[in-house]
């Protein structure tokens, strides 16, 4: 579609650079079948959850190894080549299209857990693993790995966006949880980052500078996590609000009473509707905090008993409680599947989505005018929140043939980003920056710093073939 002028900036700048045929040619020796160019594999690993339309990449590289990986990107940058990871496609700011054209490593074939350190409380992947299929390799040692960023996603993926989720109100996010990592650079060279130490004084943290790089500084290939065990006991609660005020000033004051909650998030009642909708459940249509308690039996009692009190007091009716692995399994999956839920209320949509992270007390400010202008905006949209970390998203449900929509929908997410950045958050809680954040990077971080990060990428990929035309033009 055509967009009008006044979003043009916010649209994906594409310049294709020219694939060398002798560069396809040397890619189909080396890596036969493991290598196509059909165009429906190509148009599957050049799209993402985003609203952006790009031409795909010219050839997708399917990799079964760290050799694989390292060959590929070898290739690329012998040929001045942009190659772009890709784990399962779920980002949702357009981290992984081809702007300037190139090859997609798609790297779902490397699912393998290498290692379970239990005594250690450490694992050790490979990047197409899901969070859910690593999950469910843990059970059997009684441990889990807590970020959960609503969708399936690999964690070589979550790694690169620095994804956290639902649980990042007690366990953190992937900076805190990522101890070590694999990594090809642009020269195609194999380094490693880190131990499994859960500490460490020595040198640069260049986990840290490739944990959120979104794939513009290297190929993550493999990862080590930290572990924990399974709680003793767990709770799950809904609870009922009669405003979203009402609803977030009781996580404020549950946070800054030092209740250690492990879940807090919100839904606002058209989000519940629509979930209602989606997953045949029968929660009460108004807004609502989906809550859990992890612990002791009696620690779980106790945060219970805290937070209804808390809850009361905002007018917070309705507790209901899911304390069976099948309840609070069906509960959490509705909730991950608020995003879906929300799609397919409007047959043939797309969304527009955002997310913003503010101090835990500058939350009702952000979020209550955000709602009143959507709300008055006239489009329909979900809403979201990790509301106990102060993050919380939205999505505007647009026609993506339909400009004006879009040219609304656009002008809500600025709103929102400018508010959180003058209550000193950040543009981006997790989403990361990708092609949709890019102009804001800039506003938050400034000129200064934007630059120090230029100097960085220039560095470590003088040719510009990582993921390029992301993060920062």
């Amino acid at each position: 579609m055509n967009a009008p002028a006044d979003i043009q900036h916010l649209l994906p700048q594409v310049h294709q650079r020219p694939v060398p045929e002798a560069f396809l040619a040397a890619l189909q020796q080396r890596f036969g079948a493991q290598c196509s160019t059909a165009m429906a594999v190509r148009e599957q690993n050049g799209r993402d959850e985003s609203v952006f339309s790009v031409p795909p990449p010219a050839a997708v590289v399917f990799a079964e190894s760290t050799a694989d990986v390292a060959d590929a990107v070898a290739l690329c940058a012998r040929h001045r080549v942009p190659v772009i990871p890709f784990g399962v496609g779920s980002s949702l700011e357009g981290h992984l299209l081809a702007v300037q054209g190139g090859i997609s490593i798609d790297l779902g074939r490397m699912n393998q857990v290498l290692a379970i350190q239990a005594e250690d409380l450490t694992v050790t992947v490979q990047p197409g693993v899901t969070r859910k299929a690593l999950n469910e390799a843990l059970r059997s040692e009684g441990l889990f790995f807590p970020i959960d960023p609503g969708a399936d996603a690999s964690i070589g993926g979550m790694a690169a966006t620095r994804a956290s989720g639902t649980n990042a109100v007690r366990y953190g996010t992937m900076r805190e949880n990522v101890l070590a990592l694999e990594v090809v650079t642009a020269r195609g060279e194999v380094i490693r980052t880190g131990t499994r130490a859960r500490k460490s004084s020595a040198g640069y943290d260049l986990t840290r500078l490739m944990v959120g790089s979104e794939g513009t500084l290297g190929v993550i290939t493999e990862i080590t996590l930290k572990l924990y065990p399974l709680p003793e006991a767990i709770s799950a609660a809904v609870c009922s609000f009669p405003s979203i005020e009402a609803a977030v000033h009781t996580v404020i004051q549950i946070i800054q009473l030092g209740v250690p909650i492990a879940r807090c998030e919100l839904l606002d009642a058209g989000t519940v509707r629509m979930v209602n909708a989606h997953s045949k459940l029968g929660l009460r249509e108004e807004h609502m905090l989906l809550m859990e308690f992890h612990g002791s039996p009696a620690s779980v009692k106790e945060q219970a008993e805290t937070v209804q009190e808390i809850a009361a007091d905002h007018g917070g009716n309705a507790f209901e409680w899911a304390t069976t692995p099948e309840e609070r399994t069906r509960l959490w999956t509705a909730r991950h599947n608020a995003y879906f839920a929300a799609i397919q209320s409007k047959p043939g949509c797309r969304a527009v989505s955002t997310d913003t992270c503010v101090p835990i007390s500058k939350l009702a400010d952000c979020l209550l005018d955000s709602v009143a202008e959507a709300d008055a905006s006239g489009l329909p949209y979900f809403l979201v929140g990790h509301v106990g970390d102060g993050n919380f998203h939205f999505g505007y449900l647009i026609d993506p043939d339909n400009a004006e929509e879009r040219r609304v929908a656009e002008d809500l997410n600025v709103k929102l980003v400018t508010r959180a950045l003058a209550l000193e958050g950040t543009c981006t809680g997790e989403h990361g920056v990708g092609l949709h954040k890019m102009g804001f990077l800039l506003d938050e971080a400034g000129a200064g710093a934007v630059e120090m990060m230029r100097t960085v990428k220039r560095a470590l990929d003088p040719d510009d073939i990582l993921n390029p035309g992301k993060i920062f033009s």
